[in-house]
């Protein structure tokens, strides 16, 4: 897929750019900054405050790859705006899902 996905042996690692208190809750697709690094483009209507826009962000996730919430943490970028995401389960089903947004 991207460099956006790191596959481990039970999990997978997801860097994504947040975009909070947006007009709706949306994921854009890859995409590569000036720097070279990709990313998940997201938008999420929460505010950036008491964690309540990453909550929206894991949300999101979870519905648009149809998974638990639970597997979805924030590994690091908890007050950024590009996270790191860690997701439990299987990563070659979450890469074919993902790969949907490859391209987008």
């Amino acid at each position: 897929m991207s460099a956006a996905l790191r596959l481990f042996d039970d999990h997978a690692t997801l860097c994504v750019r947040l975009t909070p208190n947006a007009g709706r809750d949306t994921v854009e697709g890859i995409e590569t900054d000036a720097a070279g690094e990709t990313y998940l483009k997201a938008r999420v209507t929460a505010v950036p405050e008491k964690g309540k826009a990453n909550k929206a962000l894991i949300a999101l996730l979870a519905k648009t790859l149809s998974i638990p919430k639970s597997s979805i943490s924030v590994q690091g970028g908890e007050t950024a705006r590009k996270k790191i995401l860690r997701i439990d389960g299987d990563p070659e089903d979450l890469k074919r899902k993902l790969a949907a947004f490859n391209d987008s």
